[in-house]
């Protein structure tokens, strides 16, 4: 796939701004604080409906502006799609394929598939497990976008089944109740209980099956970038265990789990049982890289798990994605950085920002479509 043209209007510092990519690589070289992260955020948005850098879309919207609009046109080997999200400081966002109103924001998904990589991601490693669900989640979503609305399901379900916890917790402890449950409250839980068994379910198996696949990707790349001197293992260790994917037997371990836990999630007024309790569990040489790993252990790791990511969506979707790269060389010391680039050659349509030439050799620079951002404006440098 590849990115034609993105139009910013009123998105972030941008008020009017329209991109033609004309080479595989396209640098953006400009001070900090100028708005090179926002335009990768714009195609980010494009492809996952979702932004790493903020929850609220009034954030994304230019200052004074009661909306924003991102635009684009997009190379498929089918043929040609425009995209277009509008983002609004009060009201839903609506989204467009091909210039028609789409009703569900989940036809939107898979169209454009984009992978990033930030200095942010580091915090696959060292950050909290929540970080990691994250990110399993964000690579399903563009492998398959129904997984959107599963995501979406299990969270509704998560809500409801925890409010009935917290006020059972609350009528115990103004002694309302005894410490046996009411008929309508065993009732209600028992409902509630299904339903987290069958969309959890849902949710951890698609999980395993998608780092089933990832991460002998991401220990291939890892061997031939630390130079076979190190070992990579990824293991997803979901909160509710696996022993074999089939729909009825992992229900059935969501529902012994929550009865083992039931005076627990009494206790303290909350869903101790689920995928949002899973964790994805990185080790170098059989050592966590997490608690022992070095700064470059972990970049390594990152950058391997990076390019295992854009090979999964290619070996999928059947075309290559986009790649972000975000003020990320400046991270990478020599030996990584050519990896990287070796890797990416022409095969992957790439966006890289960065605040000086300096990282990149003259080949790269020769290839590369070069653009300046200074506050919002984008010219050819």
């Amino acid at each position: 796939m590849y990115l034609k043209t993105l139009h910013l209007r009123q998105f972030r510092n941008y008020r009017e701004c329209l991109v033609d990519f004309g080479a595989p690589k396209t640098i953006l070289v400009g001070n900090n604080a100028q708005g090179k992260s926002n335009l990768l955020e714009a195609v980010e948005l494009l492809s996952t409906l979702k932004s790493h850098r903020s929850g609220r879309d009034r954030d994304l919207v230019l200052e004074t502006a009661a909306y924003g609009q991102i635009r684009a046109n997009l190379e498929r080997v089918y043929g040609s799609v425009e995209l277009a999200l509008t983002l609004r400081t009060q009201g839903r966002r609506t989204v467009a394929l091909n210039r028609e109103s789409l009703r569900r924001q989940l036809d939107f998904l898979g169209i454009l598939n984009a992978v990033q990589f930030s200095s942010l991601d580091l915090e696959l490693v060292r950050g909290s497990p929540e970080r990691r669900r994250s990110w399993l989640d964000s690579i399903l979503i563009q492998l398959e976008p129904i997984y959107a609305y599963i995501l979406q399901q299990y969270g509704q379900v998560l809500r409801q089944r925890n409010a009935l916890l917290k006020k059972i917790r609350s009528q115990e402890a103004e002694g309302k109740t005894n410490q046996s449950l009411s008929i309508s409250q065993i009732d209600e839980l028992g409902l509630w209980d299904a339903q987290l068994a069958t969309v959890g379910s849902r949710v951890t198996r698609r999980r395993a099956r998608m780092l089933k696949r990832l991460a002998p990707l991401a220990q291939t790349w890892h061997s031939q970038i630390s130079a076979a001197t190190e070992v990579l293992h990824v293991t997803y260790a979901p909160n509710v265990s696996i022993e074999q994917d089939k729909p009825e037997a992992v229900q059935k371990a969501f529902l012994e789990k929550i009865q083992q836990r039931r005076i627990p999630e009494q206790y303290q007024g909350r869903t101790l049982v689920g995928p949002h309790r899973d964790e994805v569990e990185f080790t170098i040489n059989q050592t966590p890289a997490k608690s022992y790993g070095s700064q470059g252990q972990q970049r390594t790791l990152v950058l391997a798990l990076k390019l295992a990511e854009l090979k999964l969506i290619e070996e999928v979707v059947g075309e290559p994605p986009l790649l972000l790269l975000d003020d990320v060389l400046a991270e990478l010391d020599l030996n990584r950085q050519n990896q990287l680039l070796e890797a990416i050659q022409d095969r992957f349509q790439t966006l890289i920002t960065t605040t000086h030439l300096g990282a990149f050799d003259s080949q790269w620079l020769k290839s590369s479509q070069i653009l300046s951002v200074q506050g919002g404006q984008i010219s050819s440098f």
